[in-house]
Order: structure tokens, then sequence, then C-alpha cells
């Protein structure tokens, strides 16, 4: 998991955090979101993401092999 994609995952966890904790989003909805947000902050944390082994994705830089 690319350090771009880390830092997105982080900042959507926090902000989907503070609209649950000030009642912005409540309910099913807001329970939902905030395990989505634990979700985000867990995978950004271990910089991995099963479901993009799944489908094949990489948000890693890959640096090149000089010949």
């Amino acid at each position: 998991m690319g350090s771009m994609d880390r830092l997105i995952r982080t900042i959507i966890a926090v902000a989907i955090a503070v609209l649950f904790f000030t009642n912005v989003i409540s309910g099913t909805l807001g329970v939902v979101l905030l395990a989505l947000a634990g979700i985000f902050l867990l995978t950004s944390l271990v910089s991995f993401c099963p479901l993009y082994t799944l489908v094949g994705l990489s948000t890693c830089p890959v640096a090149e092999k000089k010949a």
C-alpha cells in the first residue's frame, strides 16, 4: 500500500469518527461508517489491504530495475 493511500485512508477514518462522535451521523449508518473507519485505520496502520490482493491492485510504487 502506498503512502498516499495510507494518508487518504487515515484522513477518511478520522473524518468519519469526528462526524460520528459529534452526532452529525448516527444510527445504523453511523455504526456502519464507524466500523468502516476502523477497518480503514487498521489497514492503513499495517500497510496491507486484503481486498487489494483479491482484485490484484497495488498502490505501492515499484522501483524500476536498471539494466
